[in-house]
């Protein structure tokens, strides 16, 4: 996998909430947790007031094509307990959910899929941001 990563930015809010999620998880209960709590670790962290308005955090609706397949998808970045029967959401501990997070219109990075495989996320577009829209405690 590319080590040069882009850049990130994850909200204080996001990055407390995230740190309790993963200290709360069994040991060996999700195994893409090492790599959430890498992206955490090199993470610029900002107060949710001050974040850009281009960057996926939480509860963002995001727009976003996953190669090598090229197929396009529009979910919204949400924690666990947030999954529901409907459909349009996706977990921040599902493989390309964590890659999600931090990422700015236009960015992609690498990530691991399930079965071995790499996949490159790129963010096409936000559609929703709760900061951008003045939601600080979603």
């Amino acid at each position: 996998m590319d080590e040069r990563k882009p850049a990130i930015i994850v909200s204080s809010l996001d990055f407390e909430r995230l740190e309790a999620l993963l200290d709360s998880l069994p040991p060996n209960s999700f195994p893409e947790a090492e790599l959430l709590a890498a992206e955490l670790d090199r993470a610029r962290k900002l107060d949710p007031q001050k974040m850009p308005a281009d960057v996926v955090t939480m509860n963002s609706r995001v727009r976003f094509a996953v190669e090598p397949s090229g197929k396009e998808y529009e979910l919204t970045l949400v924690y666990p307990k947030a999954i529901d029967e409907s459909a349009g959401k996706i977990s921040i501990l599902a493989p390309v959910g964590s890659a999600l997070l931090g990422l700015s219109v236009g960015q992609e990075i690498e990530w691991p899929a399930p079965g071995g495989n790499i996949v490159r996320v790129r963010i096409i577009d936000i559609l929703y941001q709760p900061e951008r829209a003045g939601d600080f405690h979603l």
